[in-house]
């Protein structure tokens, strides 16, 4: 009865941390760089600033919350400057152009 209970308590929790997950505090801008222009149009690319403590898994599914889209690929570079970028490929229904008008980058 006891494993019970617990096992109900867990399965409660693991829901409100799921409902509790605000993309707003993994990404902080998207980047338009000379270099992430031209990732946009050749490899469906577009390149976030996010915060240190984001994952690639956190940031796939803040992007996807945010944008409506369909994430293939997620990337992290940590540079020395300690800006951490993350490189997220869209899935070919989803062009990275069309989401990079919308947000203002090209």
């Amino acid at each position: 009865m006891a494993k019970k209970i617990q096992k109900e308590t867990e399965q409660m929790k693991a829901e409100a941390v799921q409902d509790s997950f605000d993309p707003y505090k993994v990404i902080k801008a998207p980047l338009s760089t000379e270099k992430n222009i031209r990732q946009i149009e050749s490899d469906n690319k577009l390149v976030f600033s996010v915060y240190p403590d984001a994952t690639k898994a956190d940031v796939k599914k803040a992007i996807e919350k945010l944008y409506n889209v369909k994430v293939v690929k997620v990337n992290i570079d940590n540079s020395f400057t300690g800006v951490k970028k993350a490189y997220v490929k869209l899935s070919p229904e989803n062009l990275a152009s069309d989401l990079s008008a919308d947000l203002g980058l090209i």
